[in-house]
């Protein structure tokens, strides 16, 4: 990849050496001389071709990976992200984003079930506590990443949901053929660490940034049909507001 991007190292400048590198794969990246899903030579091979030791193309690799600009693969090794999902800020579902904006979303269905809702949650969604209520565990991909670790709560009965049906179709379009109208919801967000079950799921390191959103949707009567507390790769993941002004 040296060789090909024209790296060239100034070992007499006090910008980091590790920097230097990064700053010209983020370059080249910039450019398009690197494109999307483009693999990058092993750690060993780049530093022998720069006669660099690892450890210093190590930080190189990992602060563009900090950055949203590289992924690691298992089994694939370094590649460069396949795009950063921006999303703007709507009723509206990942998988509706994902497909509009052509970023081929995919699901992994990870818990299908019923769960009796404790106080908060029946609060929520409305229902008396214990009372049971369906509970989703998903992964979202996009472009054959993970992207988003997705919780949802909903009233038993409110939509005929299988894992099969997750699979292909987004939850959202599920409930509107399922003839719910959702008019509102209440939304949160926030960021914090991955844990380390988050991280092996979502294929990031132990205490990555993640994007954070809590929503409770609501149909056309007022009444709450999904509650979602869903993590997102920072690296990855965006959201886009419009601000007026009053």
């Amino acid at each position: 990849m040296s060789a090909e991007l024209g790296i060239e190292l100034d070992r007499s400048s006090p910008v980091p050496l590790y920097f230097q590198v990064a700053q010209q794969i983020s370059d080249a990246i910039g450019r398009g001389d690197l494109a999307p899903g483009a693999r990058l030579d092993n750690e060993i091979d780049l530093a022998d071709r720069l006669g660099l030791s690892r450890p210093t193309v190590r930080q190189a690799i990992q602060y563009l990976v900090d950055k949203g600009l590289l992924v690691r693969k298992r089994g694939v090794g370094t590649q460069v992200v396949q795009g950063r999902v921006n999303r703007t800020v709507e009723l509206t579902s990942l998988y509706d984003d994902l497909r509009r904006a052509g970023q081929e979303p995919a699901t992994r269905v990870l818990a299908l079930e019923p769960v009796p809702a404790d106080g908060a949650l029946a609060a929520t969604l409305g229902v008396p506590a214990g009372t049971e209520v369906l509970r989703l565990e998903r992964i979202r991909y996009a472009a054959g990443a993970p992207l988003a670790l997705l919780h949802n709560w909903l009233p038993v009965g409110v939509a005929p949901l299988t894992a099969e049906r997750l699979t292909e179709r987004g939850l959202y379009e599920l409930l509107r053929a399922a003839g719910v109208r959702m008019r509102v919801a209440n939304q949160r967000m926030g960021a914090r660490a991955a844990t380390a079950a988050e991280a092996r799921l979502l294929d990031e390191r132990r205490g990555a940034p993640l994007l954070t959103m809590l929503r409770t949707t609501y149909d056309d009567q007022g009444r709450a049909v999904e509650h979602g507390s869903h993590v997102y790769r920072a690296s990855h993941y965006s959201l886009e507001f419009t601000l007026i002004e009053r």
